[in-house]
């Protein structure tokens, strides 16, 4: 951006780079299973790590590259408006701790590794799981596309890969190379890898935005000077709309859509199939429940880093792509080798949580699909083996996506990705506390959902794209602007509420529940002094427990469904003790001794 290659940072790039690439090939013999051929290895880490590694994952798993590019970026843009993502990242952790512990045990004692396993184990729906994996699929890639808007965002900066006229295999190089080692370790060592380099991904973010938030305010005079140089530069008028630029405040016509679009995106967040499987890998329910408490530290750190926009404007930054004005603020700012430090961390920000969703991806696809529809008596080598695969495709889709199409298509995916997997929170959240919701009321408010919230943002302009040209538009029957995703939300509620209840009233198939009330509060049992645990669970995540068998899974499904889980495969023998007997508030009056297990 200011011409040439800056080689020092380059350098600090490149070495962080070279040692978050050794430690992710070495993650495959850290917590090593004799047995490495099953989901629960390669696809949960063993289900083995505890509260900080978790912790560590979530972190990087949720707060991604894109997140420290577009959070900032939206402030430079627009202002107040882009702090949305601070409060709903303070919304969703008391949310979580209601449900998620819920989610690991019923998912610990059934062997479940996505929530479509739970979907389709809870409601006996084949159809409903299809349509939660299918949603979390299309939600995913996109997610994982905008990663690569990331690291491309930090190269341009650096002057990397050359001029637009440069041939394009040289100009994309730098990202090529990036992304196929991120494949070829991710294939590997699984969800080790990620988990292992998560250490040093937010290590590097906490420390860049720790010394952003305190150096570069005394090189622009302090916040004062900096909300001052920021308010009147809002407050100039767009020439493409003629109205202020933005606001340091919301205003009061920006309240319904502001509120709106946190609230919905607290309720949006753990439905992504990247947010269970990092939770999943949590060797306790007490691991879980310890992370939605200190998770909100990632919060503070978010605030600190939306200020960087306003830092950006008041240091004049003036770039065509708002998504390179951090960058640019820290090749500004800092001095050469901490540019890198900086860099580094928005790349290795981008290959963490890119790693997580295309394993969450590809699991999806193994077990929701390619078991449930094309291969139902798969062993778990075989689902291991897929899995892998799938993992491999989903980043090259990802890559081909960047690459061969306008980075605003890519975007404009990821906003429908937010409203389209919203829509599954009824049947993952709703069936976690009772089971009154009909499956088939389920599925049509879900295609409700899905039908409405797409339209809506199609429909959507904006003064430089004629459709998708935001996430907000008005409120039927109320008259306010507000987010897409939480009216298309309160339509599927709707049609589901209306349509179990008519479906009930004429006694239509409720499909089998194979879960049991104790399920939803059980916790990993403890091992006997001395002795490891049976299955490939870690030596402090407990034994099969009393009565467990030690071979031939875990029970029957329901009709018309897939086989249980094998012996010794994801989720290891069913155990039958652990945890208290709380009711299920909507009963489950289908429940027939051969799906219980």
């Amino acid at each position: 951006m200011n011409g040439g290659v800056n080689g020092v940072a380059l350098g600090v790039f490149v070495f962080f780079f070279l040692v978050v690439t050794v430690m992710g090939f070495r993650a495959a013999r850290w917590r090593k299973a004799a047995d490495g051929n099953s989901l629960d290895e390669w696809g949960l880490g063993g289900r083995s790590f505890g509260t900080w590694i978790t912790w560590f994952l979530l972190g990087g798993d949720l707060y991604t590259a894109y997140t420290f590019v577009a959070v900032p970026a939206a402030i430079y843009a627009a202002g107040a408006s882009g702090f949305f993502a601070v409060p709903y990242t303070i919304l969703v952790y008391p949310l979580i701790f209601t449900f998620l512990p819920r989610l690991w045990s019923v998912s610990h004692r059934h062997g479940y590794v996505t929530t479509s396993d739970f979907v389709r184990g809870r409601f006996g729906s084949r159809g409903l799981s299809l349509a939660v994996a299918l949603t979390g699929i299309l939600a995913t890639m996109p997610y994982i596309a905008l990663q690569l808007v990331g690291i491309q965002a930090v190269l341009d900066v650096m002057g990397v890969g050359g001029s637009e006229s440069t041939n394009w295999f040289v100009k994309d190089l730098p990202l090529l190379i990036a992304f196929g080692v991120l494949a070829a370790y991710t294939y590997t060592s699984g969800l080790r890898a990620p988990a292992l380099i998560a250490f040093v991904k937010d290590a590097l973010i906490y420390l860049v935005i720790a010394v952003a938030i305190i150096y570069i305010p005394i090189k622009l005079g302090g916040f004062d000077a900096i909300f001052d140089k920021a308010g009147d530069a809002l407050a100039q008028p767009n020439p493409a709309t003629g109205k202020p630029r933005g606001e340091l405040a919301s205003g009061e016509s920006a309240q319904w859509a502001y509120a709106t679009l946190a609230f919905g995106s607290a309720l949006a967040l753990f439905m992504y199939p990247h947010s269970i499987t990092a939770t999943l890998s949590g060797k306790n329910r007490n691991v879980i429940r310890r992370n939605t408490t200190i998770l909100p530290l990632y919060s503070l750190m978010l605030g600190f880093l939306a200020l960087l926009g306003f830092m950006a404007i008041a240091a004049g930054i003036k770039v065509d792509n708002g998504q390179l004005a951090i960058p640019q603020l820290f090749e500004d700012m800092f001095p050469d080798w901490f540019t890198g430090v900086a860099f580094a961390a928005i790349g290795i920000g981008a290959l963490v949580p890119a790693a997580i969703m295309s394993i969450a991806a590809a699991n999806l696809f193994t077990r929701n699909i390619y078991k449930d529809f094309l291969k139902p008596n798969a062993t778990a080598e075989q689902e291991t083996k897929v899995s892998k695969l799938v993992s491999l495709l989903v980043k090259v889709g990802a890559l081909v996506f960047v690459l061969g199409m306008d980075k605003t298509v890519a975007i404009n995916f990821q906003l429908l990705g937010g409203i389209w997997i919203l829509q599954t929170f009824p049947a993952l959240v709703g069936g976690l506390f009772t089971r009154w919701f009909h499956r088939w009321a389920l599925l049509a408010g879900w295609a409700v959902g899905m039908v409405y919230g797409t339209l809506a943002a199609y429909g959507v302009a904006s003064p430089t794209q004629q459709h998708f040209g935001g996430s907000n538009a008005l409120i039927p029957g109320i008259g306010e602007t507000g987010y897409i995703g939480v009216t298309a939300f309160v339509l599927n509620v709707a049609v589901t509420v209306v349509l179990t209840v008519v479906l009930r009233a004429f006694k239509a198939p409720a499909g089998v529940d194979e879960t049991r009330p104790e399920d939803y509060t059980a916790d990993a049992p403890s091992a006997p002094s001395g002795k490891r645990p049976a299955g490939p669970a870690d030596p402090d995540d407990g034994t099969a427990g009393p009565g467990a068998p030690t071979g031939g899974g875990t029970g029957g499904d329901g009709p018309g469904e897939g086989p249980g889980t094998d012996g010794g495969s994801p989720g290891g023998p069913r155990t039958d003790g652990g945890g208290t007997d709380t009711p299920d508030a909507g009963g489950s009056p289908e429940k027939e001794p051969a799906a219980m297990g």
